[in-house]
């Protein structure tokens, strides 16, 4: 019996869905290398029908983060692992339709170049399609990135590539800088060991949204597998090497995340910080250095490392990814921990409190120091005007903190309210951007243009983005890098350190200040993890059932309003309307809410929660803190429970 033979029988047994044998024949039949076979025909010959079902049951797609998934298999065969390399990496990325190896990803670059070339034509340009691709430090980052380019090349379009691991925001920055007509990253973020991914990004430097990114797709799509064959083999002729001058170019407007630099040189600020095996020590460690922080790196998680070996999950958000940064600050009386995960968009932190101890501080409350200090920096320095202004804007997501749109109304400043992922708060960048280009003609030079300058322009002609984040500690402090820049990041959030510092204060004091402004608010995340093609599943059934049969109440606890972002026509501050997703928005009896959606990167339901409360004394901050968490915490027993419910229908 072959093994397409096997297949087609364990397909009538039910033993493999029948999109996973569909899939799996399509592969065999087409050309495939020697090692490529048999491990099919190794894991058909162990009857690993899950193992299979969840490599061959689909084909990634993009989701908010682009396309992401495993190149390690849970089950992996003899002949794909091979000799491992001294990091650990397998000969080969693991085989299937809905693994992260070269057959997806030669299938991903073609489509994007098709597309691109597609585009082009349609702007009356008949230049060679550009590519820039930047990778982390994940197993098969380099070979995917040269594979890339080589493909790209191949196709008959001009790439670039960086001479090593570079983070997500040089990669957005650098679209921008060598006018390229797209750009892609290696990278699965802060994800586990085994993944990796591929994010995409288009000639404003951000990533791919609507219509772009379902053209990219039905592009893909459309890449027959018989087509792969002729790329395999990687040739980097013709593909130009990035190094220092690029570097540099980044670093120069990293740089200006800094708006009041004066305050390092009184602070005498220490920094312990750690890349966590990653990307953010090329660029991070300089960007502290210069401003003059006293910076210690955690030394066992400085070189790059595919495996994370120090880290249960690479996540700044995570204390123990950070309790070795922690350790040394405590052992150097460091004032802050600043933490970077392997593609360097995403910063965590660790602070001091008056009694000398480290805390950690949420994404949000994070997010929500950096709003409060920067706009009342920038009226400080007459940036914006004292009273804020309709020309003035901060931008974050529905799932983040309230916090931080209260903040912004103390400030007078607008409140724009995006789709989760930061490609859809680039989108409101290059919005204004656009609207600025139109005002001041087509001569005008945007990139060009002193910032400063360009400030004053957007609050006349358009709208000034003065800071951007999600709760998922992703910060952005300007317009010049369209992502989410972790060593930016790293470096607006040691400003305020040291400006707190100055202040004879500790970071902890200044949030409670900014609480006894605005209330008390305190957020909470539930992750239902389904990993495979059943977890994809329930995930389906969750939001199916949401939306056909809403919640009605938790506990004593009402629902009063159900927002369904996928058939309502809902608007931003700006009038413009928010594309549909199925992300639901749920608003509780008590001002407390929660929204609901499924992951666009990882194999989970996610619900964010949202409490707050007023505080009318210092003193009664304590109790309201307590009463609040203790409220929460009860909620999110009642959401979870009610979820998992769902999910098994």
């Amino acid at each position: 019996m072959t093994t397409l033979d096997r297949i087609q029988t364990a397909a009538k047994a039910a033993q493999l869905l029948p999109s996973t044998a569909e899939n799996l024949a399509a592969f065999l039949a087409a050309r495939l290398p020697p090692w490529a076979q048999a491990s099919i025909d190794e894991l058909v010959g162990q009857q690993a029908w899950g193992e299979l079902n969840d490599r061959f049951y689909r084909y990634l797609e993009f989701g908010t983060g682009g396309m992401r998934g495993r190149t390690i298999g849970v089950t992996p065969a003899t002949a794909e692992t091979g000799t491992l390399s001294p990091t650990g990496s397998p000969e080969h990325a693991a085989v299937g339709s809905n693994m992260l190896n070269d057959f997806t990803l030669i299938r991903a670059v073609v489509g994007l170049f098709r597309y691109t070339k597609k585009f082009l034509a349609t702007e009356g340009d008949r230049a060679r399609p550009r590519l820039v691709i930047a990778h982390d430090v994940r197993h098969f980052s380099r070979h995917f990135c040269e594979l890339a380019a080589s493909t790209w090349t191949r196709l008959g379009g001009d790439a670039y590539i960086f001479d090593g691991p570079r983070p997500t925001p040089q990669l957005s920055f650098s679209v921008r800088w060598l006018k390229a007509h797209t750009g892609v990253v290696i990278t699965a973020s802060h994800n586990p060991p085994h993944d990796n991914g591929f994010k995409a990004y288009f000639t404003d430097g951000a990533q791919v949204i609507p219509p772009h990114d379902k053209g990219i797709v039905a592009e893909v799509n459309a890449v027959p597998l018989g087509e792969l064959a002729g790329f395999l083999e990687t040739d980097l002729t013709g593909v130009t090497t990035l190094g220092r001058k690029a570097d540099d170019a980044y670093l120069a407007v990293a740089t200006k995340a800094a708006i009041d630099t004066g305050v390092f040189r009184a602070a005498k600020l220490k920094v312990v910080f750690t890349n966590i095996h990653g990307t953010g020590a090329v660029h991070s460690l300089p960007l502290l250095l210069h401003a003059g922080c006293e910076v210690s790196a955690v030394p066992e998680q400085l070189n790059f490392d595919a495996r994370f070996p120090t880290v249960k999950s690479p996540n700044p958000e995570n204390a123990e990814a950070l309790a070795r940064a922690v350790a040394l600050a405590d052992r150097t009386g460091a004032d802050v921990v600043l933490a970077t995960d392997p593609d360097a968009d995403r910063m965590g932190v660790a602070v001091r409190n008056r009694a000398g101890k480290m805390e950690l501080l949420t994404g949000n409350q994070i997010g929500a120091l950096l709003a409060d200090y920067r706009l009342a920096k920038f009226k400080e320095l007459g940036w914006i005007p004292r009273d804020g202004g309709p020309h003035v804007a901060i931008v974050n997501t529905y799932v983040t903190s309230q916090l931080q749109d209260a903040i912004g109304r103390g400030h007078g400043v607008k409140v724009i309210k995006t789709l989760t992922g930061f490609k859809w708060i680039a989108a409101k960048i290059r919005g204004y951007e656009e609207k600025l280009r139109a005002a001041m003609g087509a001569d005008f030079d945007y990139d060009g243009t002193e910032f400063t300058e360009r400030v004053k322009l957007l609050q006349q002609h358009s709208t000034f983005y003065a800071f951007g984040c999600e709760e998922s500690y992703g910060y952005l402090p300007n317009d010049f890098v369209r992502d989410k820049d972790g060593n930016s990041a790293c470096l607006m959030f040691a400003e305020v350190c040291a400006w707190v510092k100055g202040r004879g204060l500790t970071v902890p004091e200044y949030l409670d200040e900014v609480f006894l402004r605005y209330g008390f608010y305190l957020e909470g995340v539930i992750n239902l993890y389904y990993e495979g093609a059943s977890g994809n599943a329930k995930i389906k059934r969750i939001l199916e059932t949401y939306r056909a049969n809403p919640p009605k109440a938790f506990g004593a606890v009402t629902v009063t309003q159900f927002q369904d972002f996928g058939r309502e026509k809902i608007l931003d501050a700006d009038g413009e309307r928010i594309p549909a997703q199925d992300l639901y928005v749920v608003s509780l009896a008590n001002g407390y809410s929660f929204a609901a959606r499924g992951s666009g990167t990882e194999p989970k339901m996610k619900f964010y929660l949202f409490a707050n409360e007023k505080v009318a004394a210092a003193t009664e901050l304590p109790a309201v803190k307590a009463r609040v968490k203790a409220a929460l915490d009860g909620l999110s027993k009642l959401i979870e429970a009610d979820a998992k419910a769902r999910a098994e229908g």
